[in-house]
């Protein structure tokens, strides 16, 4: 199997996909354990000292100023860990905590945590047996960093709390490590600390989200130029020439992606000197639309991989200083930020989508039968599909109030303005899921509608999409059960997108 190796300065976006796919395993090199063990040497020569120091001998939060007695530093720690595992809500999916570990070791990897070799290879191993913590989703404000549900991964390395079993189900981790043969950990001074103080719950929900989100931007496209060919619309807006007076990356991108999709389209050969001058602006600015999606994208991939490759503890530790800085690494305003930007952005491509959908089902734009189905009246065809579009674009219009904006003090004030970046992630990923959904029903509405212009062949790219999904999902001469189609196009999201590409070549 494919190995990832930690050192906590090249983690990728795409390495946290595969392993949180379970595709590759992940090691560390003897440089970076030479590294974590001269990080964790320097924290022992601390705990010879009779200094105060935050996080090793001293209690947390308001408690800062609380001296702990040395005999007492590693029932310090796994208190910690107990009374900070207060996770609320449904559990994460498996796939968003493997990712959250892989990030939260790549932090310990980088050598400012102070971690155990011990401790880290208990956490790699879990990882690489596929024992996942069992984590509530809801619990955090996004500083001191994520501490309630890193908390119920660190206490799994102790051998409590809960893990997901094969079925999904909660199972209790003590069960599982007797069966596995699985040892638990104790906890040394600083390290309850190093395993929760940080931004990985956050990062990895933006992670995973950044992933689909370039994968749905060509979805969106391809739905995009599938809609030009079901409304016999014009491709003029997507001129290269209107591109380089308003040269924006994101822009061009789009309305070459719709080029090669519309290439050879026998649909657009037979109306290219009709009447109709110009479409709605859900066709026609869709390239500065799904354009500025893009470049909101870039942005916010920028911002996630700088903290995959980022320390977030306090105190951070720097060994060859011989020291201990306590700072705000762990405060997720990086991260909320760009979080609430991509829901924002993906909103908007679901509202666009829904828009266009609205232009497929009616007759005064599409040139075809109202709601796309031959016998009206006594048939509905697509009219709740668009509903249900519209529903999911309500709904992410909901959901897109930024989250960073609010700041609830907690830890009686010491902990005055936190980022809520967790919250702002956990709706950035329910808002991708939904314009998924909103782009896929354009994807069937648009296929109904292209039948409708046959025997003429879509373009280059499109007709292979079309047949594709029509493998699956047949014409709907009347009313049938729509769900299961959808259903059908939805499961292909991926497959759409390397369908359009084998027959036209890479999209942007």
């Amino acid at each position: 199997m494919q190995k990832v190796y930690l050192n906590g300065e090249n983690l990728t976006i795409d390495d946290v996909v595969l392993i949180s796919k379970g595709l590759a395993e992940v090691a560390i090199d003897d440089k970076t354990r030479k590294k974590m063990a001269k990080c964790r040497k320097f924290v022992d020569s601390i705990l010879k000292k009779d200094k105060a120091v935050y996080g090793i001998n001293t209690g947390f939060g308001m408690l800062s100023d609380v001296r702990v007695e040395q005999k007492d530093l590693e029932a310090l720690q796994i208190n910690l860990i107990r009374s900070h595992a207060i996770g609320v809500g449904e559990p994460f999916k498996k796939e968003v905590v493997r990712a959250i570990m892989l990030l939260r070791a790549n932090v310990l990897a980088k050598g400012f945590s102070g971690i155990s070799l011990e401790t880290f290879d208990k956490l790699l191993e879990l990882l690489n047996k596929d024992i996942v913590p069992f984590i509530p989703s809801q619990g955090s404000v996004g500083a001191s960093g994520d501490l309630a549900p890193l908390a119920h991964l660190a206490i799994v390395l102790c051998g409590e709390g809960y893990v997901i079993d094969e079925k999904g189900n909660q199972a209790d981790t003590a069960k599982v490590f007797k069966k596995k043969g699985i040892t638990p950990i104790t906890l040394k001074a600083k390290e309850g600390l190093a395993l929760i103080n940080g931004t990985q719950v956050m990062t990895a929900l933006g992670a995973l989200a950044v992933h689909r989100v370039r994968n749905l931007l060509k979805l969106a496209d391809i739905a995009l130029t599938s809609t030009i060919e079901g409304i016999m619309g014009t491709d003029r807006a997507f001129d290269r020439k209107v591109n380089v007076v308003r040269p924006h990356a994101g822009q061009f991108a789009v309305s070459e992606n719709v080029l090669k999709l519309i290439a050879n389209s026998e649909i657009r050969a037979s109306h290219i000197n009709c009447p109709r001058v110009q479409d709605a602006y859900s066709v026609r600015c869709a390239p500065q639309v799904h354009g500025a999606v893009r470049d909101a994208l870039t942005h916010v991939e920028k911002v996630i991989t700088t903290e995959l490759n980022s320390s977030t503890d306090n105190p951070l530790i720097f060994p060859d200083e011989k020291e201990t800085i306590s700072a705000g690494n762990f405060h997720g305003e990086p991260i909320g930020l760009v979080m609430d930007y991509l829901t924002a952005a993906v909103s908007e491509l679901g509202s666009i989508s829904e828009r266009r959908i609205e232009q497929l089902v009616n007759p005064v734009f599409s040139q075809a039968p109202a709601f796309l189905v031959k016998n009206k009246g006594l048939n509905s065809g697509f009219m709740i599909a668009h509903v249900a579009a519209a529903s999911l674009a309500s709904e992410n219009k909901t959901q897109s109030f930024p989250a960073t904006v609010d700041s609830i003090p907690t830890s009686a004030g010491k902990e005055d303005h936190v980022s809520m970046g967790t919250t702002a992630a956990r709706k950035c990923t329910a808002v991708v899921e939904n314009t998924v959904k909103i782009i896929c029903i354009e994807l069937l509405t648009a296929m109904q509608a292209i039948d409708f212009r046959k025997p003429l062949r879509a373009g280059d790219g499109v007709e292979p999409v079309y047949k594709l999904i029509r493998k699956d999902v047949p014409f709907m001469e009347n009313d049938a059960f729509i769900h299961p189609m959808f259903m059908n196009v939805l499961k292909n999201e991926y497959e759409i997108v390397k369908t359009a590409e084998k027959a036209v070549g890479t999209l942007n």
